[in-house]
């Protein structure tokens, strides 16, 4: 239930008065008596912004992270930064933090594939020393460019501050993924079958849909989409926990990824939370309006 349904017929732009009632309830009656929820809504720029913040949703939380550290070392301000005064010591340390953030998801990229089977500690602590590596190379750049270039003798110096830094930075992302994963422990997860074979950035998000291309498989999920080598079926048999259905020959798709619900022709088609549409074929569509899904 709760899906909205929005007729595409152009033609129907009155109704009688019992019919506007039902329309102000959320409510539409079709000739035979079934009752379908619905939303007319403006297709174009309303549906392109709601797609763009679905898809902007997964990063929020790590740009406030960005924005509040970067905050909160500027006014610290270590290692004589106050000297840069405000704002430019604002942009220092925040474009400092958002550089290491895109160190650090290129650092767990290389070395998450070799730390299988090692300790959490052990993993973020070889996170934190590889991020240091650029983030340093980065500050004597900008010291060198504010006219303090240091002498080759202070680099190791400069190295272990900035990776008192990262290390913190780190411990305070290796808390928020623990308490991620104890949120996502308390809900379904789909199968190894299929998270094994999705890129890192990929292994942890929420699966929107599965839609098959030839002999390869392309998997939505709240943070993108990737195409892995995999079958649909078997891809389905992962994902029996989630809440979701085949809609097609070709997709199978999560019930709570879907923001509306349209027909045209006969034909049915679902829109996910990012814009992307799935395709209801005849076959799959009475089963889906039996449960409630129009």
């Amino acid at each position: 239930m709760g899906l909205r349904f929005r007729s595409m017929t152009q033609g129907m732009r009155t109704a009688p008065p019992a019919e506007k009632r039902n329309f102000a309830n959320g409510v539409f009656h079709n000739a035979n008596g079934a009752t379908f929820p619905f939303a007319i809504r403006e297709r174009g720029g309303a549906e392109f912004v709601t797609g763009l913040v679905e898809r902007l949703k997964p990063y929020m939380s790590g740009l406030v992270f960005i924005l509040s550290a970067g905050t909160f070392l500027a006014f610290l301000a270590p290692y004589t930064t106050g000297s840069l005064g405000w704002p430019a010591v604002w942009f220092y340390w925040t474009g400092l933090i958002a550089f290491g953030a895109l160190c650090g998801q290129g650092a767990a990229r290389i070395i998450d594939p070799i730390a299988t089977g090692w300790p959490d500690w052990l993993r973020y602590g070889a996170i934190s020393v590889a991020v240091s590596v650029p983030i340093t190379a980065a500050v004597l750049v900008l010291q060198a460019w504010a006219g303090h270039a240091h002498d080759l003798r202070d680099w190791p110096m400069i190295f272990f501050f900035v990776w008192v830094i990262s290390a913190a930075v780190t411990a305070v992302s290796y808390l928020a993924d623990r308490h991620r994963e104890a949120g996502r422990a308390e809900s379904p997860q789909p199968g190894r079958a299929l998270t094994d074979k999705l890129p890192v950035r990929l292994k942890r998000a929420d699966i929107w849909a599965l839609e098959s291309e030839d002999h390869y498989l392309r998997v939505h999920t709240a943070s993108g989409d990737a195409l892995i080598l995999m079958r649909l079926a078997d891809a389905i048999a992962a994902v029996e926990m989630l809440e979701g259905a085949q809609t097609h020959r070709s997709w199978w798709v999560a019930r709570d990824a879907v923001t509306d619900a349209a027909t045209s022709g006969g034909r049915a088609i679902l829109t996910l939370r990012d814009g992307t549409e799935a395709p209801v074929s005849r076959t799959f569509a009475p089963g889906l309006k039996k449960a409630g899904w129009f």
